[in-house]
């Protein structure tokens, strides 16, 4: 119990009034607890649709799974993991994989870089060029997937048409081994070189204009500007563009099935359209989760190391 208050006196002669009690201050969260209270529902959302799946497709894993047979699973430990790196059939989808990403990412960088530089130049009509140059990337995968399959048919396709035009012939683009994979990595190209080019215009119009001019009162070439100012400048950030690009290409599966559907045979099935097949042609469960595990920690590796070669370059 609190004791009574404290007694004032207003002047000589006069009776002592109770001094009231001070007022309480209301309690105010902290900045790092109001932190948390914000941040909670979005982190709780991410732990239920990312971190829980990872984990349980991890768990999946171990096991010999399978979506359309009841009963427990059993464990095989690292038996799907053993199987998936001795196979000659994972080797084969690897091998086209690594083509496919080498193929369409060098061909991406070069022309959207070729691109952006030829835009950078000119002081007029930059950003309607932008704007054409960036519509292929606004379309859906499955958008470009169907409309370049009816622009190769080896019947009635455009490309082929203009060919007879021009007394070449028609080419059986996405029916023969050697052509089906060229025409994957070519509408890729096509949908995303865009990409790059946003990337490497953003690099492109902040180098410092002063660099230039003093280059040129010094009576320097275009070449020399390029390989002394322009490259090393935006060679960095063009780096990561490819980064970016070669993990998308690296599971790429929207224009396999709709293009190819991994064929002829399985000379265009890359590692994600394999890993579609196990799971839901298949339903070997178990073995998609350690092709899902195993393309991740790929990922993970391989952008790890690409990374420290980032940090090198800046400190050299």
């Amino acid at each position: 119990m609190s004791g009574p208050a404290p007694l004032t006196t207003d002047g000589p002669g006069q009776a002592a009034t109770p001094t009231p009690p001070a007022r309480r201050r209301p309690r105010r969260l902290s900045d790092r607890r109001l932190a948390v209270a914000f941040t909670s529902p979005a982190m709780l959302l991410l732990l239920a649709m990312s971190v829980f799946p990872l984990l349980w497709t991890l768990y999946l894993s171990f096991t010999d799974y399978s979506a359309t047979q009841g009963g427990p699973a059993h464990f095989l430990w690292f038996g799907n993991y053993t199987a998936i790196l001795t196979s000659a059939q994972v080797h084969q989808r690897l091998l086209t994989t690594l083509v496919f990403v080498v193929g369409a990412v060098t061909l991406q960088t070069v022309l959207g870089f070729t691109i952006a530089y030829l835009i950078s130049r000119r002081t007029r009509g930059r950003g309607l060029l932008t704007t054409v140059f960036l519509v292929p990337m606004m379309l859906s995968p499955v958008v470009v997937g169907l409309f370049w399959r009816f622009m190769l048919d080896a019947q009635f396709g455009v490309v082929n048409s203009m060919l007879d035009s021009l007394g070449l012939g028609q080419v059986e683009w996405l029916t023969r081994q050697r052509t089906a994979l060229l025409s994957l990595i070519v509408v890729d190209t096509w949908q995303w070189t865009p990409f790059i080019m946003l990337i490497a215009l953003a690099g492109l119009t902040a180098v410092p204009k002063y660099l230039y001019e003093a280059a040129s009162i010094d009576r320097a070439s275009e070449w020399f500007k390029f390989r002394t100012i322009t490259l090393p400048l935006v060679w960095p950030l063009l780096l990561i563009a490819v980064l970016f690009r070669a993990i998308e290409a690296f599971r790429q599966f929207d224009l396999v099935y709709i293009l190819t559907s991994g064929g002829p045979g399985v000379s265009t099935e890359t590692l994600s359209f394999h890993v579609y097949k196990v799971a839901f042609l298949g339903f070997n469960t178990g073995t998609a989760s350690a092709y899902g595990i195993l393309m991740v920690l790929v990922v993970i590796v391989l952008t790890q190391f690409y990374l420290r070669y980032l940090n090198k370059l800046k400190e050299d």
